[in-house]
């Protein structure tokens, strides 16, 4: 049986001091760099890579968008992670408004996996390498679904995953209605992936928009679930006053954003929220430095937007 999520003690002064850079943008200058059929080698789909200008040896994150979304709709939050050393790499699945099964997706994320050894190294700036014995898979909502299959083995890598990030992942409108490959058993730590893995959630995602829309995360398939899931050791933050699309860039489509129940605080904040938890956690799964998690889950109001609940499992 996994042990109760465990509490902590304050932090001391230095450590809080330490800890509020990951919410501030990186040292770091960025590029955002778009790859398509021109590049040599050609990546199987269209990516988005964000990467520090530079010189040295970064470790990688592949970030997975949601369904009907683009993958520079999270730019920002891209290039906050990336100033703090990371490369960082963003797939465009094909979009179509009609939903299906998630095996195209996947099949396609583990095809972008693979091009990243020969792909990735000739496209960055000059002297940024990449790290690929530290590489880190995301998703954002139904790309959240798409990035736990991937991990749970629904599609073959050359490459190994060290790290797992869920942000609001979704996998159906519900309990019985879930997206294929149906990955949620809604059995507690039933996922068999060893790896740490992170899971953000939001706290307006299961509530509608209007009557017209449906929640974007509904109940028994959303952040709450997949965290109940995971095996120790695993990380579970929710944004609690913002919604399933407001970690997305203020220049997102409107049509698109309109659909999901938003928050009414600033969209930076909750920005870097969640990208500073991703770095947080980054550090400490690719990087062996905990500090920063381990005071966020110590006094998570040190955020810049209120997270509850937090919670962890180490064992």
């Amino acid at each position: 049986m996994a042990a109760p999520a465990e509490t902590m003690n304050k932090p001391g002064a230095e450590v809080l001091k330490a800890l509020t850079s990951v919410f501030q943008p990186g040292k770091l200058a960025v590029e955002a760099i778009q790859v398509d059929e021109n590049a040599a080698p050609t990546p199987p789909i269209p990516v988005l890579i964000v990467a520090p200008k530079d010189a040295g040896t970064y470790p990688v994150a592949m970030l997975l968008h949601g369904f009907f979304l683009h993958n520079h709709f999270y730019e920002h939050l891209l290039r906050h992670v990336a100033s703090h050393g990371f490369i960082i790499v963003a797939p465009q699945f094909s979009i179509s408004i009609i939903p299906s099964g998630d095996a195209e997706d996947i099949a396609a994320a583990a095809k972008v996996a693979d091009w990243l050894p020969d792909g990735l190294p000739s496209v960055l700036p000059k002297g940024v390498e990449p790290e690929l014995s530290k590489l880190a898979l995301a998703g954002h909502s139904r790309g959240g679904h798409t990035a736990f299959s991937l991990a749970l083995g629904h599609a073959k890598t050359q490459l190994t995953f060290s790290a797992l990030i869920g942000l609001d992942p979704v996998a159906g409108t519900g309990k019985s209605s879930q997206l294929q490959p149906k990955i949620l058993t809604h059995e507690p730590s039933s996922f068999g992936m060893a790896m740490p893995v992170l899971v953000v959630g939001t706290g307006l995602g299961e509530e509608k928009k209007n009557i017209f829309f449906p929640p974007c995360a509904p109940r028994d398939v959303n952040h709450a679930e997949f965290y109940r899931e995971c095996r120790p050791p695993c990380y579970y933050f929710v944004t609690k006053d913002y919604g399933h699309l407001d970690m997305l860039d203020d220049g997102a489509a409107k049509f698109i954003t309109c659909v999901c129940k938003d928050g009414n605080g600033c969209k930076g904040k909750m920005r870097r929220c969640v990208a500073g938890i991703m770095v947080a956690f980054l550090n400490a799964a690719l990087g062996g430095k905990d500090g920063d998690l381990e005071a966020i889950l110590r006094d998570p109001a040190v955020a810049p937007t209120t997270l509850d609940p937090v919670e962890h499992r180490l064992a």
